[in-house]
């Protein structure tokens, strides 16, 4: 696999909780979008560790082609 999955062509806006620590699935094919369930296995490809330093919403990529992973940056607006 050497592209990703693209799961949605917006991001995902989740409220996370300081000090709570989040797997932002890179490869596109996991069914707990945005997060990962291991079915990265296989692809080549990883997912990408997010620790919240504060309470807050976070936008992250779900085209999972954002040049800022794991938010995003807008690229899904080109696709």
């Amino acid at each position: 696999m050497t592209e990703p999955v693209v799961a949605q062509k917006e991001p995902y806006g989740i409220e996370v909780k300081e000090g709570t620590e989040f797997w932002w699935c890179a490869c596109g094919k996991s069914e707990n979008q945005p997060f990962c369930d291991g079915s990265h296995k296989g692809t080549g490809f990883s997912p990408v560790q997010y620790l919240a330093k504060r309470d807050q919403t976070v936008w992250f990529c779900g085209c999972k082609k954002s040049s800022n992973q794991p938010f995003c940056d807008g690229t899904h607006q080109n696709l």
